[in-house]
């Protein structure tokens, strides 16, 4: 199997942007205490990401079978109608900035230093979307993540990490036996080919999530992914 691995991703922190959106005045103490951060963050951050392409061997009603590993949704198995590959991504803050996070004492200066691990994944992420589709031409696609909703819970993790063999160990990211990622700004999942837009958001009930893309659609599940009862006269 053909793994892309990506390592120490260029990333520039912004002071003045991030500040805006954590609501720290310029010229403030704050400010300076927070450029001295963002200082310290450009110098160590190297985000890193992993990508694998994956062959889709079957479908069942709520499963599809990718590589000899079940992955069970049935929201990821209608999403996956019409494809016949995906890809297997994994994207992090990177370990540089989590061991620099984990030496700060002060929670706000912590808080702030987490809101800086957070761009840093949104910029893996970036960087290994645009290389799926530079390398294979995906066009449009969408993600899913495990723990994103309850249809793909935070336990399917295990078998997005099978598909990855362990070569996560190659970006330095651990997996904990409760399913979660070390550093904690870490992000895997599936990304495949989709005609209509897709985000888990689109499903999820919770209120005031920080990370909502994208409002809530009550009437999507219902329409696209809720199982049609069949009766036999």
């Amino acid at each position: 199997m053909d793994y892309e691995i990506i390592q120490s991703i260029p990333v520039k922190f912004d002071a003045q942007q991030l500040s805006h959106q954590l609501h720290i005045s310029p010229g403030s103490e704050e400010f300076f205490e927070f450029q001295r951060l963002i200082d310290t963050a450009n110098q160590i951050a190297q985000p890193k990401a992993l990508y694998r392409v994956g062959f889709i061997d079957s479908k069942t009603t709520d499963s599809v079978i990718v590589d000899g590993v079940v992955l069970k949704s049935r929201i990821l198995r209608i999403n996956l109608e019409t494809a016949n590959r995906v890809f297997i991504f994994l994207a992090t803050c990177g370990s540089e900035l989590e061991h620099w996070s984990n030496s700060i004492n002060d929670l706000l200066a912590k808080y702030w230093a987490d809101m800086i691990k957070e761009t840093a994944l949104y910029r893996a992420m970036q960087v290994v979307m645009d290389r799926i589709n530079e390398q294979y031409e995906a066009g449009k696609t969408s993600t899913m993540s495990p723990g994103s909703l309850p249809d793909f819970p935070l336990p399917a993790q295990r078998e997005v990490f099978r598909l990855l063999d362990n070569m996560y160990q190659q970006i330095n990211v651990q997996i904990t036996d409760s399913f979660l990622m070390i550093p904690n700004k870490t992000v895997s999942g599936i990304l495949f080919p989709t005609e209509e837009t897709f985000r888990s958001c689109q499903l999820c009930k919770r209120p005031n999530c920080p990370n909502r893309s994208t409002p809530y659609d009550p009437s999507l599940f219902k329409q696209k992914y809720k199982k049609v009862k069949t009766s036999f006269y």
